[in-house]
């Protein structure tokens, strides 16, 4: 590893080969400073991020790239959208899509090490492909970055140019919960045992759950990503102390990526692990919440696609899905308000026309109540998730829509 300056570092991105492939931390642990020098100085990339947020480079010469569309690059006509499990994207990064160009955002170099604190997820697999390939690494080393431990951690030799620069992380401000979003969250917690293994999302559903886990022991955290509601879980006292909290990606408040500095309760994993559904099966009364745009009457869910067009992508609910409805004692919980107030239409539909993301939950649930799916026939899911689910103004229509069906 060489440490560098900025005109050290504006000479090796002039040297790159044409149009690279440039993949760069995503989520909430982009690299913003060395970003824009890269963007500076090359005219021509393919940009592969993960859930972009807003401020990335937008102007002719960069094509976006990824499996899971964040708002910076949802409705470009520059972006090339890749459809996968996120537990498969880093097999694809191995051998379909090998970056040339690795920019990572880590911690301060501690012994012979840096950590990519709050952003792991492919990125382990990305510096492996870059440099099974001839790519390069380069990391922006920054004092606010929290230190964390597991597949976060990597070594000296592993990274081509250190770039130190000191930036703000984005830190998560909360939404007032919405009294849909608490109806929600509390008719899940309702069959959220201790004990259990928990997926959390960043949303007012997940937010709603977490707050009503007070009374709960023993629980465990093995998820994609968390917030401070995790934290809060971990001051009251309701999560299992011998068991590390697992994630890939962490999104929250300054108090939260302090928590997180040199703390070897969190365990931070790549996607391939975090997300394989046979791990994912072997944790304690594995609980998945996921959030959809639609379902339809077959209990299939449209989470990624509005009016034909891409709007987020798999992202890890289907691997979570899958894992949890493995795991003894594990539920998979579906979750949406039962009406569209904009375009004042039912999000409990005949059948899913948009694309579909995942099929197959335990249960589906709504501010109307909690329809459940999994171990019924068709025609009891259909009608679980009229009775149960659906909103009172799209009854008929959804009754004459089954007996249409069949169901």
């Amino acid at each position: 590893m060489k440490q560098v300056d900025v005109e050290q570092l504006k000479k090796v991105f002039a040297s790159l080969p044409e149009n690279p492939r440039v993949l760069v931390s995503g989520n909430f642990g982009t690299p913003r400073e060395l970003l824009a020098l890269f963007d500076s100085v090359v005219p021509e990339y393919t940009l592969h991020m993960l859930n972009a947020q807003r401020g990335i480079p937008d102007r002719p010469g960069v094509t976006y790239e990824t499996a899971f569309v964040g708002v910076g690059m949802r409705g470009s006509q520059r972006l090339n959208y890749v459809p996968s499990r996120l537990s498969l994207l880093p097999v694809m990064l191995r051998d379909e899509l090998a970056p040339d160009v690795v920019l990572i955002h880590t911690s301060e170099p501690r012994f012979d090490t840096v950590s990519l604190g709050i952003e792991v997820n492919i990125l382990p697999a990305a510096i492996e492909s870059a440099r099974e390939h001839g790519g390069l690494v380069v990391a922006q080393a920054n004092p606010n970055m929290p230190y964390t431990y597991g597949d976060s951690q990597i070594y000296e030799n592993e990274i081509d140019f250190l770039f130190t620069y000191e930036e703000p992380l984005s830190v998560h401000t909360p939404v007032p919960i919405s009294d849909i979003a608490a109806n929600i969250g509390s008719k899940i917690a309702e069959l959220v045992s201790s004990g259990s293994t928990l997926q959390l999302g960043i949303g007012s559903v997940p937010d709603a759950v977490v707050e009503r886990m007070g009374d709960r022991k023993d629980l465990r955290i093995w998820t994609e990503m968390f917030s401070d509601g995790v934290l809060n879980l971990e001051k009251i006292g309701a999560l299992d102390t011998e068991i590390p909290i697992t994630a890939s990606f962490i999104f929250g408040s300054q108090e939260l990526y302090g928590w997180l500095n040199l703390n070897r309760r969190v365990r931070m994993l790549r996607t391939e692990k975090t997300n394989d559904p046979s791990l994912i099966a072997k944790q304690a009364k594995m609980t998945s919440i996921n959030a959809a745009l639609q379902v339809d009457l077959l209990d299939q869910a449209n989470a990624s696609r509005v009016r034909d067009k891409i709007y987020s992508g798999f992202g890890g609910s289907t691997d979570f899905i899958v894992g949890s409805l493995h795991s003894r004692g594990g539920k998979s919980f579906m979750t949406l308000p039962s009406w569209h107030a904009k375009s004042d239409t039912s999000k409990i539909v005949p059948m899913i026309s948009e694309g579909v993301t995942s099929f197959q939950h335990s249960f589906v649930v709504t501010e109307q109540g909690i329809a459940q799916c999994f171990g019924n026939s068709e025609a009891d899911q259909a009608k679980n998730l009229l009775n149960h689910a659906a909103h009172p103004r799209a009854k008929d229509q959804l009754l004459a829509a089954a007996k249409k069906m069949g169901l």
